[in-house]
């Protein structure tokens, strides 16, 4: 076995239960680490302490408006494929407060909000998830202003990634040159091998500090045999995913939809939306926030709030005079649009990374790839 001292940065192996060791050395790091767990009938992301509290032998089916679990023929950590939860509300919260103010003898005080400086380690993350990531470090970063409570979490965040051994069922992260293998973004890459006689994983360092994690664990350097079978796990899921007729011809999308904003598509899919939100709240990119002021009942105490917000809610577009847009059919289009149109003018990338979770939480099972070849007029006799 290697040790820190002779390790190069190749691909390695280790052991599953390694993978309990690495969850010890990131805890006595400082990290909160986070990884999937089981709760109420889903796989989601939450704090994690030891191997026991993976999803073992677990495999998700999904469908539009349809996510079942269901075991696996073998003892898998990472079988499944994503839940409704993505990392964002971690690194960008649903619900955070910026300032307090409160009266004082002198006049109003205003008390900036401190934010905890936490270091967070994601256990799990898929190649899809990694783009997202990516994409919201466009947004909420690399502009002109960027986000302090984002950046400073993502400053301390430590990755570990896990390729796609298997497609969901409404995967399409290929349309979008996303996945299924994690290519950056990255300290460690793993890719699962759930052999029930040698049950391991293949380890790929994707920065510095990962090679140093990697050498405090106990690890063997891979054989041709080891990357044959993780090639052809990963190679799995593509083919699982070209063979699925739900794939999105992203080929000129942009003009697809800014020159189809009339097309008779757009008041289809309204008379099956609720506008619940459900897609931009599971999105692993949508960005929109609100900002609530709260005081209490003796008015001597006032609370600034931001919280998500979306653009299938009415009050989202709300301007003097009303709502610009208030119909479903405006918002939806709103949104898609956004998502994979003029988000590409904002920052230079689809918004879209095909991980199929607006599809899933949909409660209608509307298809965000149906829509797309609709509009191009490959379904329902439409034509664009």
């Amino acid at each position: 076995m290697k040790s820190a001292g002779d390790r190069n940065a190749g691909l390695s192996i280790i052991e599953r239960e390694e993978l309990g060791t690495l969850i010890d050395v990131l805890g006595a790091r400082g990290y909160q680490v986070i990884g999937p767990v089981v709760s109420d009938g889903a796989i989601v992301y939450d704090r994690i302490a030891s191997l026991a509290d993976l999803p073992e032998g677990l495999t998700d089916e999904q469908d539009g408006g349809r996510y079942r679990l269901k075991q696996r023929d073998d003892r898998a950590l990472f079988g499944y494929v994503v839940g409704p939860h993505s990392w964002k509300k971690y690194l960008h919260p649903p619900r955070i407060r910026l300032f307090r103010a409160e009266c004082a003898e002198n006049g109003l005080r205003i008390i900036d909000e401190e934010q905890p400086q936490e270091k967070f380690a994601f256990i799990g993350a898929r190649s899809c998830e990694l783009h997202a990531i990516a994409i919201q470090d466009r947004v909420l970063l690399d502009g002109v202003y960027p986000d302090a409570v984002y950046r400073a979490r993502r400053e301390n965040l430590f990755v570990v990634a896990v390729n796609c051994g298997t497609a969901g069922g409404t995967c399409f992260c290929t349309s979008m040159n996303t996945g299924p293998k994690a290519t950056t973004g990255y300290d460690l890459a793993l890719t699962e091998i759930p052999d029930p006689d040698n049950h391991r994983f293949l380890v790929e360092p994707g920065t510095a500090l990962g090679a140093e994690i990697l050498g405090a664990l106990s690890s063997r350097e891979a054989t041709p045999d080891d990357e044959t079978i993780a090639e052809q796990s990963i190679a799995r899921a593509v083919e699982q995913m070209e063979n699925n007729t739900r794939r999105m011809d992203a080929t000129g999308i942009r003009e697809l939809l800014l020159d189809n904003l009339e097309h008779a598509r757009w008041d289809d899919v309204a008379q099956r939306c609720l506008t619940c939100a459900n897609c931009t709240m599971v999105c692993p990119t949508c960005f929109c926030t609100t900002v609530e002021d709260t005081t209490d009942l003796t008015g001597d105490h006032a609370e600034r709030w931001r919280r998500w917000d979306s653009c299938f809610t009415q009050d989202f577009s709300y301007i003097h005079g009303g709502s610009v847009r208030v119909s479903p059919m405006s918002r939806y289009r709103q949104w898609m649009t956004h998502k994979l149109a003029t988000w590409i003018d904002q920052f230079g990338v689809s918004g879209c990374v095909g991980c199929g979770r607006c599809i899933t939480w949909c409660p209608v099972g509307i298809d965000i790839t149906e829509e797309i070849r609709a509009i191009r007029g490959q379904i329902n006799g439409c034509k664009a």
